[in-house]
Formats: C-alpha cells, structure tokens, sequence
C-alpha cells in the first residue's frame, strides 16, 4: 500500500542498477499495472530519482476511496487496506489511508521538468474490474490542480466524468490505442491520461512501445 519502505526498495532497486549496470539514466521508466499502477503513482510523487517516464495503468490513487468501493464489492481487498493501514475494529485509519493515497502526496517542484506520466483506465473498470477509472480521473485533475491552471480545458471536468459514468460512450474523435477505442483523453504539459475501451488491465505492447520508442 505505498508505503515509504515500498518507494524506498524501489529507489535502492534504481540505485543499484545504476550502480552496478551500464544504465542509460536519461531511460529510467516506472510502469505498473493495479495495484503496480498505484505503486506508479506513488514513486512519480515521492522518488528521489529524475525518472524520465512513469507508465500507471488501472491506479488506486486513493486509498480511503477504494476502500469503501472495495467494501460494496470485494471484500478481500477492503480486508487487506484494513490491514495496512494500522486498523483496529474494523474501522478504517483514515489518517493512515491518506498517508498511503498518491492523490494526497506533495508533488515534487520539479517533476513535470524532468519526467513525463502516461495515465490509462479501462472504461469498464470498476464494473467488471476492481478499480473505478475516477481514481486515475481524480489523480490527473489533482496534479493540474497543484499548476492552478486559468485554461481549465486540459482538466477533465464533472460534466465530462458523470457522462463516462452514465453512459461509457466517447467523448470525441480521439483515436484508438491498440485497436482500442479512446473514450477521452486529455494532456497537460508531461502528463496525459487516456480513458479507453477495456477493463482492468494495460495494454502491454502498447505500453512497452510508448516508453521506448515516444
């Protein structure tokens, strides 16, 4: 559940590759899928490293969110964010939830100067999968929040939210991945996020060819 020890093993992974490798350090990628997503997000706000592309696919971006989502539908995973976040009587920590959300991290001054974030949700996430797409939604608009951008059209608004919610329809001609429909898809300086057709997963040719070769 992100928590510092997590984001420290995978800096100690960073350095010791560099370390003990022949690194090419302007090509260090971060990619994840789920629970791996989340892990993404997590590393983009907190590692010391400049990572130059973070790839996060179907993300918790907010733990006290999924936990009450996960309580309706998946009582596993309301069980284990019990359990990593210090919780006595079934009471959700909150405090601690908050700690462990990338959506409530400080986002480093630099980060969008040096890295770039590719943010994918499958549409039908969170009906057939565990992860509602409004968790990579909420991450995106937070980050652009921190910019305190006067344009507000890179944000995606409410409007355009509750319509992929209702009625999980395009929004615009926005092309496909993969031979996958874009439902929406928005772009702020380094950061992009794409909400496509599908459902819990990534897309991984795709994925892999994104941070290698874009």
């Amino acid at each position: 559940c992100c928590s510092d020890f997590v984001i420290s093993d995978i800096d100690d992974a960073i350095e010791y590759a560099i370390n003990n490798s022949n690194v090419d350090t302007s090509k260090i990628f971060v990619i994840g899928l789920s629970g791996g997503g989340y892990t993404t997000l997590g590393v983009f706000m907190k590692s010391k490293y400049n990572i130059n592309k973070f790839s996060a696919w179907a993300s918790i971006s907010d733990l006290t969110a999924w936990y009450y989502e996960s309580l309706i539908r998946r009582p596993k995973y309301a069980i284990d964010i019990l359990s990593c976040t210090d919780t006595s009587k079934n009471e959700l920590n909150e405090k601690k939830a908050k700690m462990k959300s990338p959506i409530y991290m400080d986002l480093p001054s630099n980060r969008l100067n040096n890295s770039k974030l590719y943010i994918y949700a499958g549409i039908y996430d969170g009906l057939k999968g565990s992860v509602p797409f409004t968790h990579s939604i909420n991450f995106y608009n937070r980050i652009l929040s921190d910019f305190n951008v006067t344009d507000k059209s890179p944000m995606i608004s409410d409007s355009e939210k509750l319509k992929l919610l209702e009625f999980r329809k395009p929004l615009g001609n926005y092309g496909k991945i993969a031979n996958r429909q874009i439902f929406l898809e928005k772009q702020y300086k380094n950061i992009k996020i794409a909400i496509f057709e599908g459902g819990h997963e990534m897309l991984t040719e795709y994925a892999f060819n994104e941070l290698i070769f874009k």
